[in-house]
């Protein structure tokens, strides 16, 4: 009886150990991918004579890759870093939730959000949010073009 009864515990504990080990794994976003995505937006960016500022963070909001371009408005470092992290705390860009604030326009005013273009979320294929890139120094909507550049180049990675 003894035996069986240590055997069960063993057996429980065995289970609950091992779920209490398990490692969620998710994708991130590289250093990597993240001097990438910068080196395409820059390369627009220099196509279209835009000096950019251009921040890249992790889903966390944390600040992963971040450049100037030469010349690029001083204040606009601010704005590109708090575009990625508008976009890096919620799954949206941040043209979308200039849109949204037509229905709620108190968010436009919340601290840390950003309503105007040049912020992108980084989504893999499956849907997993790993990321955002924030640019800003050009109008906002060549920024979001800018933008654009850097995610599409690392869309074989994102599948």
């Amino acid at each position: 009886m003894k035996k069986i009864i240590s055997l069960i515990v063993l057996s429980v504990s065995s289970l609950m150990f091992a779920n209490a080990n398990a490692v969620e794994m998710r994708p991130v976003l590289t250093l990597e991918m993240a001097k990438k995505m910068a080196q395409a937006c820059e390369e627009r960016a220099i196509q279209e004579g835009w000096l950019m500022n251009i921040a890249i963070m992790d889903a966390g909001g944390n600040l992963i890759y971040f450049e100037r371009m030469d010349k690029a408005y001083l204040k606009s470092i601010e704005i590109a870093i708090a575009k990625a992290a508008t976009s890096a705390g919620l799954p949206f860009s941040t043209k979308t939730i200039e849109g949204i604030t037509t229905s709620l326009p108190g968010i436009a005013h919340f601290p840390g959000i950003v309503s105007f273009e040049g912020g992108l979320p980084i989504m893999t294929a499956g849907g997993d949010h790993i990321g955002s890139i924030g640019v800003s120094g050009a109008p906002a909507s060549d920024d979001g073009i800018c933008a654009q550049a850097g995610i599409d180049a690392v869309a074989a990675e994102l599948q």
